[in-house]
């Protein structure tokens, strides 16, 4: 679930915090990335019709291995250096929201089961695709194929979101990417979303700064923390009847929860019994996360190519000219992305990140665009 609601708060009341930007201008970033959420995209998306999912000769699920494989090519090819952090155990504080979702996922199981008895294609699809869960193989599967390819892979101790925001605030990587807004929460300097989206949707990437959504906000982090729990987070329950604009409403009136519920009408707000926001809030301060460099290992390599094919085409039925063409494609990003950044070069006067301005020189773009089209032509093959 993440924050509830969050991105519209900040879209309402801290909309400087928020920029679009192009895929493309994240070239020479390094970039950590929530690895569950994105399997659990391509379970959703890729090569799924109805029920029906990717699968090799002995029936196992590729589609998580297909898109894993092309979007990450995708990234190498625009120049970005990606890091992918898998989730370890959950903390005891998070067991109620997973225990919610199982619930959730049981009930669209059963509505699948009647969809399927009165053949409601609609209602096949919608449901098949909420009893979707990512798998400790479909983890494993992804890690094996990341380090093939010569990519980073970080395990971290608990949870994943808070593992991406320590290396970004480390100054490890440039941004954390993922769809769950709880990044922010956890303290990530800059947090990206629609980064792992397919092109064909032609969605921006959407880019938060934590210091601007501070100062719009007027909050300081702690505050920004304490606002988070109340418009509801996966540690504990919200207060009936608070979301996120009376929440921020009452944050900037009494500054904390503590004095927040000093001074609360309980007659009309019910808070829950035993609520456990000092230990969600501690969770979110505190994380239990990897700061060694030597278990973190971040270093991109040459893909393994002998690997690769034996991975992919021996074991999972991948085409094999599909995936030797892939690997060259690795090779050539490898190279691309040793250029770095030109502001490695000259200290930047402006923020390097934003493309508006090129929107001043249509002609150059028009060529630029060509180019990519063609450079880009044949990735929706799979």
């Amino acid at each position: 679930m993440g924050i509830k609601g969050l991105t519209k708060l900040l879209a309402d009341n801290a909309p400087k915090s928020m920029k679009e930007n192009k895929f493309e201008s994240y070239f020479g970033r390094k970039i950590a990335i929530d690895a569950s959420m994105s399997i659990y995209q391509f379970l959703i998306v890729v090569g799924r019709i109805g029920t029906e999912m990717l699968t090799n000769e002995a029936g196992e699920v590729t589609s998580h291995l297909q898109g894993m494989f092309t979007r990450t090519i995708r990234l190498l090819e625009a120049g970005m250096k990606p890091v992918y952090v898998f989730d370890g155990p959950p903390p005891d504080l998070k067991k109620k929201e997973l225990a919610k979702r199982l619930s959730r996922r049981a009930e669209a199981t059963e509505d699948l089961s009647e969809a399927k008895e009165t053949a409601n294609k609609e209602d096949i699809e919608k449901f098949s695709k909420r009893t979707v869960k990512v798998t400790k193989q479909h983890n494993e599967d992804c890690k094996k194929l990341l380090r093939l390819m010569g990519v980073p892979v970080v395990e971290a101790p608990s949870e994943a979101e808070a593992q991406c925001a320590s290396l970004c605030k480390s100054g490890k990587v440039y941004a954390v990417a993922s769809e769950d807004m709880d990044s922010l929460t956890f303290g990530a300097t800059k947090f990206l979303r629609h980064l792992m989206d397919p092109s064909s949707k032609k969605i921006p990437v959407m880019e938060f700064d934590i210091a601007k959504v501070l100062e719009d906000l007027e909050l300081s982090m702690d505050q920004f923390i304490d606002l988070c729990i109340l418009s509801g987070c996966d540690y504990c329950e919200s207060i009936r009847g608070i979301g996120g604009t009376t929440a921020l409403k009452l944050i900037r009136q009494h500054g904390s929860i503590e004095k927040i519920l000093e001074n609360l009408n309980k007659e009309r707000y019910q808070i829950p019994d035993d609520w456990p926001y000092e230990e969600a809030r501690k969770l979110f301060k505190e994380p239990l996360v990897v700061t060694e460099e030597e278990q973190l290992n971040l270093k991109w390599s040459a893909p393994d190519e002998e690997g690769l094919v034996k991975f992919l085409v021996n074991e999972n039925g991948f085409n094999i000219d599909r995936v030797t063409k892939a690997i060259e494609k690795i090779k050539a990003a490898k190279n691309k992305s040793s250029q770095g950044r030109l502001e490695s070069f000259f200290k930047p006067t402006t923020n390097p990140s934003v493309p508006i301005k090129r929107k001043e020189t249509p002609q150059s773009n028009a060529k630029e665009s060509n180019k990519k089209t063609k450079a880009t032509g044949a990735k929706k093959k799979k």
